[in-house]
């Protein structure tokens, strides 16, 4: 499944752009899944204290340390599927 994430990535992208919005867990979630996915285990610096949006970010991406990218690129086409389904699409 993995090797549908640049498609699901494009789709998610394209359904925030076109105003679809979906909880800001399942926001944080895709997040962290795909900076998991493409980049691996979070080594930047905690934002700072009143960076709120930064640091929820941070911290949902620092909660996938050690999960493989390939499985955080599945996780997130499940994920991404999820969200898609609310307005009858699928990757």
């Amino acid at each position: 499944m993995a090797e549908n994430f640049e498609l699901a990535a494009e789709e998610i992208a394209n359904f925030f752009k076109n105003k679809g919005d979906t909880s800001d867990d399942n926001k944080l979630e895709l997040y962290a899944l795909y900076k998991q996915g493409t980049t691996g285990d979070n080594t930047t610096a905690k934002p700072g204290m009143l960076d709120f949006k930064g640091k929820a970010k941070w911290e949902a991406w620092n909660k996938k340390k050690g999960v493989a990218q390939n499985d955080a690129k599945t996780q997130y086409v499940v994920l991404a599927n999820k969200v898609l389904a609310t307005v009858g699409k699928k990757v």
